[in-house]
């Protein structure tokens, strides 16, 4: 289903959402820690230590100027909790930065702050940096990144109990080169290079990578070049592939090609997916840029998260002279299936309501919106 409109709606939120720096961020880390404690699968690219590159005329992400780290040779991931209520779903935030600098705030600590009042689970991760320029740089010649963003997953997943997360329902968030990290692990969760490297002890590959969604702002890399009319065939949809939602801005000028070429991917592959494409907003606009059409995508976002059922509905409203009921507690995690939204913008394509084959380790439930944490001992 394609929408085009002149305006971009007004989405009304369940929850208000801020846009918040760094310095204001409301949340405080539950844990950190290095993805790989023993050894790094590589040799670490840098003997130089790792630095914050931000300068006083950097450009601005969500309204602040953001945090640049590069040389990072220590990977790990932080985890942010939901402010008060939990949903038990959790996602993993890669920040982008060209696979050269990571932008820790715009695209860091801002998505960890939404997610957070949604009632997810934050896992900020740390990914090495900086890659070789080109293909060199990319899976797979260079493994390196998909290795921590698996070891990540598998890490999320270990720790699920104790974090009060539904194993269920982790997903993927990233930006530009962290939605390609983003993208590569949703098609390759099962590579195995890890297993012939000096970190093979610290990674438990019988836990699942593979994400159970994936929401991907314009994302970078995915397009063939020079024309970006075709998906470079690592990224291709496949069986381990979630449901998506993208966004990418039309003068996106280095990348604005990606999301649609990817979508197509998604819709020849039966995976269900959301794309909000828009005619403002450039590269790299972050969470809430100020003033523009894409402002509100984080709304839609989040309506999408309802509608596949990894955030809860709302009650239903009740109808006059009927009582106004709450669900019923659940018993289980329940399937994460994709649903159908109504929500538009400047141009905005939905499809693909069919079941997909990746949710079939989910479990059943009889309420298909809610989660029930473990017994805590």
């Amino acid at each position: 289903m394609l929408h085009m409109n002149l305006r971009a709606p007004m989405i009304a939120l369940f929850l208000g959402i801020a846009s918040l720096t760094a310095s204001s961020c409301a949340q405080t880390p539950q844990t950190s820690m290095p993805l790989w404690p023993h050894a790094l699968p590589e040799p670490a690219q840098t003997t130089a230590p790792e630095t914050d590159l931000t300068k006083p005329t950097d450009h601005f992400i969500s309204g602040h100027r953001t945090q640049r780290l590069t040389n990072v040779t220590v990977p790990t991931l932080t985890v942010f909790s939901p402010h008060g209520h939990s949903t038990g779903a959790a996602a993993l935030v890669f920040p982008g930065g060209g696979y050269q600098i990571l932008a820790m705030d715009g695209e860091g600590y801002d998505p960890c702050n939404w997610l957070t009042s949604l009632g997810i689970t934050c896992i900020l991760v740390k990914y090495r940096v900086p890659q070789p320029i080109g293909e060199a740089g990319h899976y797979p010649s260079d493994p390196s990144d998909l290795e921590d963003a698996q070891q990540a997953m598998r890490l999320t997943r270990a720790h699920a109990s104790e974090w009060h997360i539904d194993p269920t329902h982790i997903g993927v968030m990233g930006f530009s080169a962290g939605a390609n990290l983003a993208v590569l692990l949703c098609t390759h969760p099962d590579d195995n290079h890890i297993a012939s490297t000096p970190a093979a002890p610290d990674a438990d590959t019988r836990i699942d990578a593979r994400p159970d969604f994936a929401i991907l702002a314009y994302p970078a890399y995915l397009a063939q070049q020079p024309d970006q009319t075709t998906l470079n065939p690592v990224y291709a949809p496949n069986q381990f592939t979630p449901a998506t939602f993208l966004i990418q801005a039309e003068n996106d000028t280095g990348y604005g090609k990606n999301a649609l070429v990817y979508y197509r991917a998604l819709l020849d592959a039966k995976v269900p997916a959301e794309l909000h494409y828009y005619a403002t907003g450039g590269h790299g606009f972050g969470m809430h840029p100020h003033d523009a059409p894409e402002e509100h995508w984080p709304d839609l976002a989040a309506l999408w998260l309802r509608y596949i059922h990894i955030l809860p509905s709302p009650p239903p409203h009740p109808t006059p002279g009927s009582p106004s009921g709450t669900p019923s507690p659940c018993t289980s995690p329940q399937p994460t299936t994709p649903g159908q939204s109504n929500a538009s913008t400047s141009f905005s394509v939905k499809a693909n309501n069919q079941s997909n084959s990746a949710y079939s380790n989910s479990t059943n439930s009889t309420n298909p919106n809610c989660w029930t944490p473990p017994p805590q001992p």
